[in-house]
C-alpha cells in the first residue's frame, strides 16, 4: 500500500484547549512522512454528552485515531469504555504519566482541567508585573503611582527597587517614588488610595552604610553629600513628614531582608481587601 493512499484523521479531545494533544498528534503523524492527515481538535470537552458524539463520528471514519488529554476520572472512564466498544485506536496522553507520578509520590493527582493553562497565564501576568516595575521604577513616570497595585515611597537606598521586583514576582504591579527634599512629591501619590501606599524608612547608620557601598561601586569617594550624615537626617525627616501627610503604612527596613519586608507588605495589602 502506498503510504499516502489513505487519509488519517486524528480527533483530539481535551478538557482544556487541547494544544498538548494536537502537538503530540502532529509530531507523531510527521514521523510517517504523511501529508494527507487531518487533526480535528475538540477543546473544553469534559462531559459524556460532549464526548459521545465525537467518538461516534470517529467510528464512522476509516483510519481514525482518538488522542485525549482529559484528567477527570468520569470522562476518562467513559472514553476508555466507549472507544473499546467502538474498536477505536486511542492515545491516552495523561494516563501513564499520571499513573507513574502517583506511584512515585504515593498520592492521587488533583485531576483539575486546565492547570497548565493557568500556569501559563500566571507566567504572563508575572512578566507584565516585572515590566511594569521597570517602567515605573524610581519615579521615571509618576503616572505609574496611580496605576500601581502598590506604590512605594522612600529616600534613596531604602530598597524600593529590589522590593518592586520581588513583589512583581508575587504578581503585584509596583511603582516606586523617591522622596527628595528639593523635589515636590508628584500629585499622583496624593491622589492614590492611601491603603496602597507603603512608606519605607531606615535608620541613618543603615543608609550611610548602603550609600557608601554604592559610592565605592561607582568609584567615588565616601565624602560625597550623598553619604553625608546630616544630609541623610534631612532626607529622613522630610520623608517622615511626607508619610505623615499621606497617612500611609510605614515600614522600617533597617534590619529586614527584602523577603521579610515584602511579606509585611503583602499581609498589609491582604488585610485591606
Amino acid at each position: 500500500m502506498n503510504k499516502d493512499d489513505n487519509q488519517l484523521t486524528i480527533f483530539v479531545i481535551s478538557d482544556s484547549i487541547g494544544e498538548t494533544g494536537e502537538l503530540i498528534a502532529k509530531s507523531s503523524a510527521r514521523q510517517f512522512e504523511k501529508e494527507n492527515y487531518e487533526i480535528i481538535r475538540y477543546p473544553y470537552h469534559n462531559s459524556i454528552e460532549q464526548i459521545k458524539p465525537v467518538l461516534e463520528k470517529a467510528s464512522e471514519i476509516k483510519n481514525s485515531l482518538i488522542v485525549y488529554t482529559n484528567v477527570v476520572k468520569e470522562t476518562r472512564d467513559f472514553i476508555e469504555e466507549k472507544t473499546h466498544e467502538l474498536k477505536l485506536h486511542t492515545v491516552d496522553v495523561m494516563g501513564e504519566p499520571l499513573l507513574q507520578i502517583q506511584d512515585i509520590l504515593g498520592y492521587e493527582p488533583l485531576r483539575e482541567p486546565g492547570l497548565i493553562r493557568r500556569l501559563d497565564e500566571n507566567y504572563f501576568k508575572k512578566v507584565e508585573c516585572v515590566e511594569f516595575a521597570v517602567k515605573y521604577d524610581d519615579g521615571k513616570d509618576p503616572r505609574g503611582a496611580k496605576k500601581a497595585d502598590i506604590c512605594l515611597v522612600g529616600i534613596s537606598r531604602t530598597s524600593k527597587t529590589p522590593l518592586s521586583m520581588y513583589l512583581a514576582n508575587k504578581l503585584y504591579k509596583v511603582a516606586n517614588i523617591p522622596l527628595v527634599p528639593e523635589v515636590p512629591v508628584p500629585r499622583e501619590v496624593y491622589e492614590k488610595d492611601v491603603d496602597k501606599i507603603i512608606g519605607l524608612t531606615a535608620n541613618p547608620e543603615k543608609i550611610i552604610s548602603v550609600r557608601e557601598q554604592r559610592l565605592k561601586s561607582l568609584g567615588l569617594t565616601s565624602g560625597a553629600k550623598y553619604a553625608n550624615y546630616d544630609r541623610i537626617r534631612e532626607e529622613l525627616n522630610y520623608s517622615k513628614q511626607v508619610m505623615e501627610e499621606l497617612g500611609c503604612f510605614v515600614i522600617d527596613v533597617s534590619d529586614k531582608a527584602i523577603e521579610e519586608t515584602a511579606e509585611i507588605i503583602i499581609n498589609h495589602m491582604e488585610s485591606r481587601k
